[in-house]
């Protein structure tokens, strides 16, 4: 009998290695899943392994809106906003040279000094040619703020000979001309103030302190 099987003890040992060879063929792209994924946790490590406390910190830091310091100049928006509510209720006042009142009408510097004197207890100088020169801090004009001087040269020559106050949103309040209504609002963006404009000073800075504390 032993001689009768003889022919097929060949053949089954060629199938017992084909059949091992096709079953390592077949596990091993289920042990390969389990490597890359080895792999991948080691590619995203825990921040903490990384980072340190410092290094975090930072990083919060920067997905934080910034806000203005509190120990910078500028600590008034009550007294702006009263300077600024005041005026608004000036709008359509008439211009006059000279004029410094509610009755007789404003000029552009005398409409500020009415504003700053009624408002903040500020004594500020009468032309705008003398208000431009006031030690208060110069500010760039990506970071006014409301309440904050604008000079402008209307006259072609280079000199200042025209101011208003900022309101925000790139809108200023000022006592323009006869021609154009007196007290009105005006963007500082259109062409002509964005070219007449020279600078602008923070003179909310110079208040006096009673007057910041009260607000």
């Amino acid at each position: 009998m032993l001689n009768r099987f003889a022919p097929l003890v060949p053949l089954a040992l060629v199938t017992l290695l084909l059949g091992c060879a096709s079953q390592s063929t077949v596990t091993q792209p289920q042990v390969q899943p389990q490597v890359t994924a080895q792999s991948s946790a080691k590619a995203k490590p825990s921040a903490s392994s990384v980072f340190t406390e410092q290094d975090l910190a930072i990083l919060e830091d920067e997905e934080q809106p910034t806000f203005p310091s509190a120990s910078k100049p500028y600590q008034m928006p009550g007294l702006a906003d009263s300077i600024l509510e005041r005026g608004m209720a000036l709008i359509g006042t008439r211009y006059r040279f000279g004029g410094t009142s509610e009755q007789s009408g404003f000029d552009c510097s005398g409409f500020i000094g009415y504003l700053f004197r009624e408002e903040a207890g500020m004594s500020l100088p009468r032309s705008t040619r003398e208000m431009i020169n006031v030690d208060a801090p110069k500010v760039a004009r990506n970071k006014l703020k409301p309440g904050d001087l604008l000079f402008f040269s209307t006259n072609g020559r280079g000199r200042v000979s025209h101011a208003g106050i900022y309101l925000g949103d790139n809108q200023f309040i000022h006592s323009s001309s006869s021609r154009s209504g007196g007290v009105r609002i005006d963007s500082l963006g259109d062409r002509y103030w964005s070219k007449t404009f020279m600078q602008a000073k923070r003179a909310l800075a110079m208040a006096p302190t009673t007057n910041i504390a009260r607000n």
